[in-house]
């Protein structure tokens, strides 16, 4: 969605800045508007000087510095790039993907410069995407109060009738094909799930004997793309929950289909209120998600059949870790 977003971007003109989330993210995007600035307009680019020569004898080269009169803030560098785009009848957009709190001392950096750009009536937008549990941890940071006046989107799964027209339309427009039973059962085999529509689709690909994909293919192509799920959206979404979060997911999985609330706690040896707090928790992390009064599912496809597979595992892990203050073991 990002790169949709981008792409929109672009063809009105705009400028946009992409970064992820990580230590540094400001630095780079700073870096990143400078180089911008000179590409739009070199007689903004500030000059460097030469403040140090260091001899070949210990090594060569040669030191170069922005001068200490000109270094100026990001806000400052932003304000000069958006007055050449709005010259020109443009804006500027910054994206942020795998938002998260971790680099949450950043976020509130990023924040506040386009507040304040958005206060002065320029033209920039800003969009950032992160699972559901990080984004609501991120708009209820007491100084990031900026961030909830944003719009916010939840991406749900997409229709299993899109997600065949999309496996299809990029087989066949790869020089390939695939039989009709076959893209039927690699869409209901993704859930849905927009990663596991990537790997589906990539492992059903790297599968297929022959130019036309069948139905042993896309079974090889599941098995492999459900493997790798496991190890880059599973055990990820596991490893950040606490040990009576990651308890109540191995109660859920002994169900087939959705879990009653009420049962989950007897089986945990809880009461209904205490087992809510958990509830809430990994609705809000996006793991689980209300299916009717007193009923929850799992959101991402085949954790059911992963944590059945692993269950001895994570209970071990799970015993190994501190608990939480007021947790039961």
């Amino acid at each position: 969605m990002l790169s949709e977003a981008d792409d929109l971007a672009l063809e009105r003109g705009w400028v946009r800045l992409a970064e992820t989330a990580t230590p540094g993210m400001v630095r780079r995007l700073q870096h990143a508007t400078t180089r911008v600035l000179r590409d739009v307009d070199p007689r903004t680019a500030r000059a460097r000087r030469i403040t140090g020569v260091t001899l070949p004898v210990i090594g060569g080269g040669m030191t170069m510095s922005t001068p200490p009169g000109e270094v100026v803030e990001w806000r400052a560098e932003l304000g000069r790039l958006l007055d050449v785009l709005e010259g020109n009848g443009t804006g500027l957009l910054v994206t942020v993907d795998e938002v998260h709190a971790g680099a949450r001392d950043d976020l509130r950096d990023l924040a506040a410069t386009v507040q304040h750009l958005v206060r002065e009536d320029r033209e920039v937008a800003l969009a950032m995407a992160g699972l559901p549990s990080a984004v609501s941890d991120l708009l209820n940071d007491d100084v990031l109060t900026f961030l909830r006046r944003a719009s916010r989107f939840e991406l749900g799964d997409v229709a299993l009738g899109h997600v065949a027209e999309a496996l299809r339309h990029s087989i066949t427009g790869s020089g390939g094909a695939i039989d009709d039973d076959a893209l039927e059962e690699a869409a209901a085999a993704t859930g849905g799930y927009p990663f596991m529509i990537q790997l589906v689709g990539y492992h059903v690909w790297r599968s297929a004997q022959t130019s036309l994909i069948d139905l042993a293919d896309v079974r090889e192509g599941v098995a492999a793309a459900r493997t790798r799920l496991g190890s880059l959206v599973h055990e990820t979404s596991l490893a950040d929950l606490s040990e009576v979060d990651r308890t109540y997911l191995i109660a859920m999985a002994q169900d087939e289909g959705d879990s009653s609330t009420g049962q989950i706690a007897r089986r945990l040896g809880v009461t209904p209120s205490y087992a809510s707090t958990y509830r809430a928790r990994l609705i809000a992390a996006g793991v689980i998600e209300p299916t009717g009064h007193g009923r929850v599912d799992f959101t991402i496809p085949y954790l059911r059949e992963h944590l059945r597979e692993h269950a001895t595992r994570h209970e071990m892990a799970t015993r190994s870790r501190p608990t939480e203050a007021g947790e039961h073991p």
